[in-house]
Protein backbone atom coordinates (compact mmCIF):
# COMPACT_ATOMS: atom_id res chain seq x y z
CA UNK A 1 0.00 0.00 0.00
CA UNK A 2 1.22 3.23 -1.25
CA UNK A 3 0.99 6.12 1.99
CA UNK A 4 -0.23 9.61 0.61
CA UNK A 5 1.28 12.42 2.41
CA UNK A 6 -1.70 14.87 3.74
CA UNK A 7 -2.62 17.23 1.69
CA UNK A 8 -5.11 20.46 1.81
CA UNK A 9 -7.73 18.94 0.37
CA UNK A 10 -9.47 21.17 2.95
CA UNK A 11 -7.53 23.51 0.53
CA UNK A 12 -7.42 27.19 1.40
CA UNK A 13 -7.00 30.18 -0.15
CA UNK A 14 -4.96 31.60 1.87
CA UNK A 15 -1.30 29.45 2.26
CA UNK A 16 -0.47 31.23 5.08
CA UNK A 17 -2.92 29.95 7.46
CA UNK A 18 -2.71 27.37 9.70
CA UNK A 19 -3.32 23.57 8.79
CA UNK A 20 -6.00 22.01 10.43
CA UNK A 21 -6.05 19.98 13.38
CA UNK A 22 -6.76 16.76 11.73
CA UNK A 23 -3.09 17.56 10.06
CA UNK A 24 -1.61 16.56 13.63
CA UNK A 25 -4.40 14.00 14.73
CA UNK A 26 -2.64 10.79 12.32
CA UNK A 27 0.19 8.24 12.96
CA UNK A 28 3.59 10.52 14.74
CA UNK A 29 5.91 9.52 11.97
CA UNK A 30 3.31 10.36 9.03
CA UNK A 31 3.11 13.67 10.67
CA UNK A 32 7.02 14.36 11.18
CA UNK A 33 7.29 13.22 7.05
CA UNK A 34 4.53 15.64 6.04
CA UNK A 35 5.86 18.73 8.34
CA UNK A 36 9.19 18.63 6.35
CA UNK A 37 9.43 22.00 4.06
CA UNK A 38 6.35 23.00 5.64
CA UNK A 39 6.87 26.67 6.94
CA UNK A 40 6.91 27.42 10.65
CA UNK A 41 6.11 30.80 11.44
CA UNK A 42 6.28 32.87 15.13
CA UNK A 43 5.24 36.43 15.59
CA UNK A 44 6.96 38.35 17.84
CA UNK A 45 6.37 41.86 18.95
CA UNK A 46 8.07 43.59 16.09
CA UNK A 47 8.14 40.86 13.36
CA UNK A 48 6.94 37.25 11.77
CA UNK A 49 10.27 34.70 11.78
CA UNK A 50 9.85 31.75 9.03
CA UNK A 51 11.86 28.74 8.42
CA UNK A 52 11.01 25.91 5.96
CA UNK A 53 11.31 22.47 8.38
CA UNK A 54 14.31 20.68 6.96
CA UNK A 55 14.57 18.18 9.95
CA UNK A 56 12.46 16.94 12.85
CA UNK A 57 12.38 13.80 15.33
CA UNK A 58 9.22 11.18 16.17
CA UNK A 59 8.80 10.67 19.39
CA UNK A 60 6.05 8.23 20.38
CA UNK A 61 4.08 6.31 23.45
CA UNK A 62 6.02 3.10 24.95
CA UNK A 63 8.83 5.10 23.61
CA UNK A 64 12.11 5.28 26.43
CA UNK A 65 13.58 8.27 24.85
CA UNK A 66 9.96 10.33 25.09
CA UNK A 67 9.15 12.66 27.85
CA UNK A 68 6.04 11.31 28.07
CA UNK A 69 7.27 7.55 28.79
CA UNK A 70 6.01 7.64 32.43
CA UNK A 71 2.94 9.11 31.95
CA UNK A 72 1.90 13.21 32.72
CA UNK A 73 3.47 14.99 34.77
CA UNK A 74 4.00 18.69 35.39
CA UNK A 75 7.10 19.20 33.33
CA UNK A 76 5.47 17.46 30.05
CA UNK A 77 1.95 18.34 30.31
CA UNK A 78 1.36 19.72 27.27
CA UNK A 79 2.38 16.26 25.39
CA UNK A 80 -1.37 15.66 26.67
CA UNK A 81 -3.08 18.42 25.14
CA UNK A 82 -5.34 18.74 21.56
CA UNK A 83 -2.87 17.61 18.67
CA UNK A 84 -1.40 20.74 17.56
CA UNK A 85 0.15 22.03 20.57
CA UNK A 86 2.97 23.62 21.33
CA UNK A 87 5.34 21.38 23.81
CA UNK A 88 8.62 23.45 24.51
CA UNK A 89 11.07 22.06 27.47
CA UNK A 90 14.57 23.06 28.48
CA UNK A 91 17.59 21.08 28.45
CA UNK A 92 20.91 22.11 28.37
CA UNK A 93 20.28 25.84 29.07
CA UNK A 94 18.38 26.00 26.00
CA UNK A 95 14.46 25.29 25.21
CA UNK A 96 13.54 23.36 22.25
CA UNK A 97 10.39 22.92 20.72
CA UNK A 98 7.41 20.30 19.84
CA UNK A 99 4.42 19.90 17.98
CA UNK A 100 1.61 17.55 19.49
CA UNK A 101 0.29 14.34 17.34
CA UNK A 102 -1.32 12.09 19.61
CA UNK A 103 -1.56 11.86 23.63
CA UNK A 104 1.64 11.71 24.86
CA UNK A 105 3.31 11.94 21.29
CA UNK A 106 5.13 14.14 19.65
CA UNK A 107 7.49 15.91 16.86
CA UNK A 108 10.92 17.41 17.62
CA UNK A 109 11.80 20.38 15.27
CA UNK A 110 15.26 20.05 15.11
CA UNK A 111 16.46 22.51 12.09
CA UNK A 112 15.00 24.97 10.11
CA UNK A 113 15.95 26.94 6.44
CA UNK A 114 15.28 30.78 7.06
CA UNK A 115 13.13 32.01 4.11
CA UNK A 116 13.78 35.43 5.98
CA UNK A 117 17.22 37.82 5.73
CA UNK A 118 19.52 35.14 7.57
CA UNK A 119 20.65 36.89 11.11
CA UNK A 120 21.03 33.62 12.64
CA UNK A 121 21.50 30.03 12.51
CA UNK A 122 18.08 27.91 12.74
CA UNK A 123 20.40 24.84 12.57
CA UNK A 124 19.34 22.78 15.94
CA UNK A 125 16.69 22.41 17.93
CA UNK A 126 18.00 25.29 20.48
CA UNK A 127 19.36 27.53 17.80
CA UNK A 128 15.92 27.25 15.63
CA UNK A 129 14.39 28.28 19.08
CA UNK A 130 16.74 31.40 19.61
CA UNK A 131 16.27 32.19 15.84
CA UNK A 132 12.44 32.15 15.66
CA UNK A 133 12.04 33.56 19.64
CA UNK A 134 10.15 30.62 21.23
CA UNK A 135 10.79 30.76 24.75
CA UNK A 136 9.07 28.50 27.99
CA UNK A 137 6.09 31.16 27.93
CA UNK A 138 5.46 29.44 24.61
CA UNK A 139 5.11 25.73 26.13
CA UNK A 140 0.98 24.94 25.67
CA UNK A 141 0.45 27.38 22.98
CA UNK A 142 -2.47 25.67 20.46
CA UNK A 143 -0.81 26.36 16.92
CA UNK A 144 -4.01 25.83 15.34
CA UNK A 145 -5.64 28.95 16.49
CA UNK A 146 -2.99 30.88 18.29
CA UNK A 147 -1.95 33.91 16.07
CA UNK A 148 1.94 33.56 17.99
CA UNK A 149 2.98 30.28 16.44
CA UNK A 150 1.33 27.74 13.55
CA UNK A 151 3.01 25.60 10.57
CA UNK A 152 1.02 27.17 7.53
CA UNK A 153 -1.14 24.99 5.09
CA UNK A 154 0.67 26.33 1.92
CA UNK A 155 4.44 24.92 0.61
CA UNK A 156 3.80 21.15 1.38
CA UNK A 157 7.13 19.16 0.49
CA UNK A 158 7.85 18.74 -3.21
CA UNK A 159 7.56 15.27 -3.50
CA UNK A 160 11.15 14.84 -5.68
CA UNK A 161 12.38 16.07 -2.04
CA UNK A 162 14.00 13.20 -0.59
CA UNK A 163 13.82 12.24 3.21
CA UNK A 164 16.28 10.82 4.84
CA UNK A 165 15.43 8.29 8.15
CA UNK A 166 17.46 7.67 10.25
CA UNK A 167 18.53 7.49 14.37
CA UNK A 168 17.67 9.82 16.51
CA UNK A 169 20.66 11.72 18.01
CA UNK A 170 21.42 13.65 21.48
CA UNK A 171 19.50 10.22 23.48
CA UNK A 172 20.34 7.44 25.78
CA UNK A 173 17.59 5.50 24.87
CA UNK A 174 15.54 4.09 21.92
CA UNK A 175 18.70 4.87 19.87
CA UNK A 176 17.92 1.88 16.85
CA UNK A 177 14.75 3.48 16.18
CA UNK A 178 15.08 5.15 12.57
CA UNK A 179 12.77 8.74 13.92
CA UNK A 180 15.04 11.50 12.67
CA UNK A 181 13.70 12.49 9.47
CA UNK A 182 15.76 15.19 7.53
CA UNK A 183 15.70 16.78 3.83
CA UNK A 184 18.60 14.77 2.08
CA UNK A 185 21.17 17.33 1.09
CA UNK A 186 19.86 20.27 2.58
CA UNK A 187 22.47 22.39 4.56
CA UNK A 188 20.61 23.50 7.25
CA UNK A 189 20.39 20.00 8.36
CA UNK A 190 22.10 19.70 11.96
CA UNK A 191 25.04 17.88 12.42
CA UNK A 192 26.02 15.18 12.31
CA UNK A 193 24.68 14.97 8.80
CA UNK A 194 22.08 12.08 8.63
CA UNK A 195 23.95 9.52 5.91
CA UNK A 196 21.07 7.02 6.11
CA UNK A 197 18.42 5.73 3.54
CA UNK A 198 16.39 8.20 1.37
CA UNK A 199 12.73 8.00 0.42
Amino acid sequence: MVRRSWTVGNSSPDPARPVRRSFYSRPTVEVARDLLGRTFEVRGPDATRSVQLVEVEAYLTRDPASHAFRGPTARNRSMFLPPGTLYVFRIHQVVCANLVTRPGEAVLFRAGAPLDPPDGNPSGPGRLCRYLGITLADDGIDTIQSSRAWVTVGNPRDPKLRVRSTPRIGISRGVERRLRFSLAGNPWVSRPRPAGRAT
